[in-house]
């Protein structure tokens, strides 16, 4: 009778032993190595080799009157333009040039990949204005928003392809740091304290782009030799493109004219 019942224990101790070790998991002697990361390779532009696109932006048509802003909700940005402020949407000269175009290489750089800058770029909050109100970046470059004013602000991107935000910034805050990480064109920002305030941001994925200056001026430089889709864009007056073809050592007109609606 006990020989018979420490059998039984014997072989129930087994068989616990044996689904224990079944059950357990092999030990591996090598910790798991995470996957490698495929290293950028960055397009390095040749200086030998590149040229230039350099143009002008024109209006043609009736020039539109300039429209006053109304700033009276609130009165430090009334006394910041000395208590009158004109809309800034399409802004001519008396010669017909139009400032504020954001002007970029559209088509010719696919299969290329540039380094990001390492410098940020700003938009400030000035006088009751986003200051540049059209900016270009980078992907993945720093936007520096910064705040001048004496009064809070709230800096809105409405971005549709990149992620949108809005964040309130008062006076003396910190800039405030942020990325684009695809291309997109246009951003608009606004304000959602002060209603007028606007800008544009261009995201584009290599550094050829320019903004139209005061006289209707723009320049794209360092673009290596080959043949390139030129796209302008305008608030306003929508977008035009051209091709043009760059050659080394040399500078390659590209103007463009917007005509009134």
């Amino acid at each position: 009778m006990k020989m018979n019942l420490l059998l039984k224990i014997c072989s129930a101790g087994c068989a616990i032993t044996l689904m224990a070790g079944c059950s357990a998991k092999p030990k591996s002697d090598q910790p798991a190595v995470p996957a490698a990361v495929p290293a950028v390779t960055y397009f390095k532009v040749d200086p030998a080799t590149t040229g230039s696109i350099t143009g002008t932006i024109r209006f043609t048509g009736k020039k539109p009157m300039p429209k006053v802003i109304d700033m009276s909700e609130d009165p430090a940005c009334v006394e910041a333009h000395h208590g009158k402020a004109f809309d800034e949407s399409l802004v001519v000269a008396k010669n017909g040039s139009l400032s504020n175009a954001f002007i970029y290489v559209k088509q010719g750089l696919e299969g290329k990949t540039f380094e990001v800058p390492k410098t940020p770029v700003t938009i400030d909050q000035s006088g009751c204005w986003f200051r540049p109100r059209v900016l270009g970046i980078q992907t993945n470059q720093t936007l520096q928003v910064v705040n001048s004013d004496p009064v809070t602000h709230n800096i809105h991107p409405m971005a549709e392809v990149n992620r949108e935000w809005n964040h309130s910034q008062g006076p003396g805050d910190a800039p405030l740091n942020r990325r684009f990480v695809k291309p997109e064109i246009m951003i608009k920002v606004k304000c959602n304290i002060h209603s007028w305030m606007h800008a544009f941001i261009g995201v584009v994925e290599n550094p050829y782009y320019a903004v139209s200056k005061d006289d209707g001026t723009f320049e794209i430089s360092n673009l290596p030799a080959g043949t390139y889709t030129v796209a302008v864009w305008q608030e306003n007056l929508g977008t035009q493109e051209q091709q043009v073809t760059v050659t080394a050592h040399n500078s390659t007109a590209s103007n463009f004219t917007f005509k009134g609606k």
